[in-house]
């Protein structure tokens, strides 16, 4: 099979498929179907898709090998923002890739492994421009070599084990005056 193709959210109603919500305006139910997955096909196989959430909303943008995410991909708020935009594998964030909040604000850009969880090298951000952590994750906690900053200061070179401080080194302050 080549080509694309769609699948929708469902309620049988007088044996017909439907997905029905209430106006929130005048009470009134609709029975509408809310697509729930879009892909296209070559051979049999996806090779590209998006999935919905169940009112219409886009939640994921991604390649895909046997119905799988694997590849480059995005991952959606219910509200259009980017959540997620990086490398999976098997259906799980792994490689390289960039977090945002809710409000599409940068938090984290660094590598994950086969974990919905920040490990390896990265950098952590604080209202998505301000540098707050850069170095080692594991399992999601700060873990290894790293720097620590505050309010935009550096506050910390160091080791951190499962993300407490420990081993600093001696900072040093260049406290110049012209």
């Amino acid at each position: 099979m080549n080509g694309k193709g769609k699948d929708y959210y469902s309620k049988k109603r007088n044996g017909k498929k439907f997905e029905y919500f209430k106006d929130k305006y005048d009470g009134e139910y609709y029975y509408i179907d809310k697509i729930r997955f879009e892909t296209e096909y070559f051979n049999g196989k996806i090779l590209k898709g998006k999935e919905y959430y169940n009112l219409g909303e886009l939640r994921y943008e991604s390649e895909y090998i046997k119905k799988i995410r694997n590849g480059q991909g995005k991952e959606f708020y219910n509200n259009g923002k980017i959540k997620f935009e990086g490398e999976y594998l098997n259906g799980t964030r792994n490689g390289k890739g960039k977090e945002y909040d809710y409000y599409n604000r940068l938090i984290f850009e660094g590598e994950y492994l086969n974990v919905e969880k920040w490990n390896g090298k990265g950098r952590e951000y604080v209202y998505g421009d301000k540098l707050k952590y850069e170095g080692g994750y594991l399992n999601g906690k700060r873990n290894g070599e790293g720097i620590e900053y505050e309010e935009g200061k550096l506050a910390f070179i160091g080791e951190l084990l499962n993300g407490k401080r420990w081993n600093e080194k001696e900072i040093e302050y260049n406290n110049d005056k012209e």
